[in-house]
Parts: structure tokens; C-alpha cells; sequence
């Protein structure tokens, strides 16, 4: 097992391959576009790298190819000071890709192949065990097969781990036991919409659902509000709290979320007698940060990067 891992993240790796054109193509048309370029993404990817920028010392348990993409992503995980002990190669599905095409108004369309990721399953989990159960956080989404984050999650749980769920991309049946096993849940606009049907535009939105999902066996509620920041409940304060965030100009939102996410898995991690209202307003501000520049990972801020009052 890796030496002193703070934060494991269970979940997805995605080659991004985007294409940048006019306008999208017809059915059957070819035109010119004008930019190309690969970039790193995944949801469980994404937060693991954010997370080790602010410090943490951080392992990834994923699936990826044995193809050109998979050891690109494997050299990513290591130039980001990843622990790869767990992330696997098969040669049984190509790594994970996103076709991506954006035209000038920033209209896209995009294909999801999920490939290596939906073959991570119970014996990768098993031989990740000695990591998941001695880390401080654990982190899950569902970009992979649902029942391998949960049970990553209960296995965690089972072993005092604190856990983060990002149910991501949501699904309106989620397990009950996926509330019960996650100590913050943490969700956006839409997600907790698709979860409870209720709408979410308003800060006071926000709250009603956050305490709709906390009622289903969560320890605490994030839901976040892009611009507005992010709403908070906890089962031991019920009373929801709105963090506001640092308004700047966004050049591209891609990716903020899991930005959050892998910021307040850095302070669970190092911070574990901060409230969790103050991780929030610290992630949101690492998240303000990343919409900054365009890209996704390539946006994600380093802690050298940061106000030191972040830390």
C-alpha cells in the first residue's frame, strides 16, 4: 500500500478529444475546424488531481485501456503526484473517451464511450482494500459501475472512513444505501432536481431539497450553485446554510464542480476539525479559481497558486 494516503478516490478516467468548428456538422457532413486537443478528464480523475494540487497525498483506484490513452493517463496521475498502485490496465475495453465538438457560440456535442471504467468491479476493489480502509477520505461518483462505488463506499464506512458521494452523473432510482454510506453528499443544481423532482434555481430551492436528501440517511448535504456558491446541511444542524462565493469571470465552468469536490476532500483529509460550512467556502473559492482558464484539469489551481488563507 502506498505510504500515508490521505484521500482515495474511487471512480472514472476520460480521454477528452476536442475538436473546436464553426458550427456542429450536419448528419453526414464533414467540415474544417479551426482547434483540436486531447485533454484529462473523468469525474473521479478530476477530483483525485485537484485534491493532490492542494496537497494531499492521494491514490486512484480506476480502469483504464492498455492503449496509448490509458499510459498517457497513468503518466498523468504520476506527473500530478497520484499513487497509480490501483490504477489497473486491461486489455479488455479501450480507455474511457469523450468526443467533444464546440463551436463558436459554445454550443458541443459530445459521445461518452465509458470503456475500461465499467469493468472496474469487486476484485480491483479488493485489492485496493488496504488503501480505501486506511485512508482519511474516500471520494465516489457514479461515471463508473454503481455498485462498485458502493461498495467502496460501504467499505469505507464499515472502517471509519470519512466519505464524500458525488451522485454524478445522477440517476432518479439511486440506491438508499448510497445516502446512508455517505457522510457528505454532495450534488448540483440539476443532480438533486433529477433526485427529488423538486426544482432547483433559488438559494431557498437549494435548501429544501439539501433537507430532502438529508432525510434520507446522509450525514451531511452540499448542493452546489455555480455563481451562488453552495448550500450546506448537516444532520446535526438541520438549519440549511448558504455559503456565497467570489464572483469572477468565467471562462469555462467545465470541470468547477469536481474542482469543489477535490478541494473539500483536501480539507476532510488535513482539516478534520474544520466546520464543514468553512471547507465549503474554501472549495468554493478553489473552484472560482479553475473557471478562470480554459480547460479542464489544466484549470485546476496548485496550492502555491492560492491564498494562503486558504490554508
Amino acid at each position: 500500500m502506498p505510504e500515508d494516503v490521505s484521500v482515495v478516490v474511487v471512480g472514472s478516467c476520460m480521454t477528452d478529444l476536442v475538436s473546436q468548428a464553426p458550427r456542429l456538422p450536419k448528419a453526414g457532413e464533414t467540415i474544417h475546424g479551426h482547434k483540436f486537443f486531447i485533454g484529462f478528464g473523468g469525474k473521479g480523475a478530476n477530483q483525485c488531481v485537484q485534491a493532490a494540487r492542494m496537497g494531499a497525498k492521494t491514490a486512484m483506484v480506476c480502469k483504464v485501456g492498455r492503449d496509448v490513452f490509458g499510459n498517457d493517463y497513468i503518466q498523468n496521475f504520476k506527473n500530478n503526484g497520484i499513487s497509480t498502485a490501483y490504477a489497473e490496465q486491461t486489455e479488455n475495453a479501450a480507455t474511457g473517451a469523450a468526443s467533444i465538438i464546440v463551436n463558436d457560440t459554445g454550443e458541443n456535442a459530445i459521445v461518452i464511450v465509458a470503456g475500461a471504467n465499467m469493468l472496474l468491479g469487486q476484485e480491483e476493489l479488493q485489492r485496493a482494500q488496504s488503501a480505501i480502509v486506511n485512508a482519511k477520505v474516500l471520494v465516489c461518483q457514479l461515471e463508473i459501475n454503481p455498485d462498485a462505488s458502493l461498495q467502496a463506499l460501504r467499505m469505507a464506512k464499515e472502517n471509519h472512513v470519512k466519505t464524500i458521494f458525488n451522485p454524478a452523473p445522477a440517476v432518479a432510482d439511486l440506491h438508499s444505501d448510497f445516502y446512508k454510506a455517505s457522510d457528505v453528499f454532495c450534488c448540483n443544481e440539476s443532480e438533486a432536481e433529477l433526485l427529488t423532482g423538486l426544482s432547483v434555481i433559488t438559494v431557498e430551492d437549494a435548501s429544501r431539497v439539501g433537507l430532502e436528501l438529508l432525510s434520507k440517511g446522509c450525514g451531511s448535504v452540499i448542493v452546489t450553485l455555480g455563481p451562488q456558491g453552495c448550500v450546506v446541511c448537516q444532520s446535526t444542524n438541520t438549519a440549511p446554510k448558504h455559503i456565497p462565493t467570489t464572483a469572477v469571470t468565467a471562462a469555462d465552468t467545465t470541470g468547477a464542480g469536481d474542482s469543489f469536490i477535490g478541494a473539500l476532500a483536501f480539507y476532510m483529509a488535513h482539516y478534520p476539525t474544520m466546520p464543514l460550512e468553512e471547507m465549503a467556502r474554501r472549495a468554493n473559492l478553489v473552484a472560482a479559481v479553475s473557471v478562470q482558464t480554459v480547460g479542464t484539469q489544466t484549470s485546476f489551481p496548485f496550492r502555491k497558486d492560492l491564498p494562503t488563507e486558504l490554508f
